[in-house]
């Protein structure tokens, strides 16, 4: 599957792999693997950026993963998102889609959505949001096994 395929079906919060199809190399090549984990590995789509066309440049769509999160004791010290534009040769493909029930924190930056929080419940989204305090954000229910999210609430902070 292509990311142009990620960018038209998955629904923000979709569990994603992305692959250029080589085995893993051993673990005694270190710089074979490190290059290899550069161009393998899972993220959480949190972002859809249609392309730009100006008069002196143009951007196709893009999507954006979060990758993860590093650092101790409930203290993030680095966060990690990867954006491919849907021309990549990578390929991708969708493992986990939201669960019904699933309470997603969103945002709105230059008519972009960017999911900001995936939580098990509304009870844990309003909970997560109340403390970090996003501007300007809402909160979506999973409502369908295939991902379909409905507006739960709206917040500003």
């Amino acid at each position: 599957m292509s990311a142009q395929h990620i960018y038209d079906t998955a629904p923000l919060g979709a569990l994603v792999r992305y692959s250029n199809g080589e085995p893993q190399p051993p673990a005694r090549f270190k710089r074979k693997l490190k290059a290899w984990e550069r161009e393998n590995g899972t993220g959480r789509l949190i972002k859809k950026q249609p392309g730009v066309v100006k008069p002196t440049y143009s951007l196709p769509p893009s999507i954006t993963l979060h990758s993860g999160d590093y650092g101790t004791a409930d203290r993030i010290v680095l966060t990690v998102h990867l954006t491919f534009n849907v021309t990549n040769p990578l390929s991708f493909s969708i493992i986990d889609l939201p669960k019904v029930g699933m309470a997603r924190v969103v945002t709105v930056w230059e008519d972009v959505d960017e999911m900001r929080h995936l939580a098990p419940d509304l009870a844990a989204a309003e909970a997560w949001l109340a403390s970090h305090h996003w501007p300007n954000a809402r909160i979506e229910i999973c409502v369908s096994d295939a991902g379909e999210f409905a507006p739960a609430s709206t917040r500003a902070a």
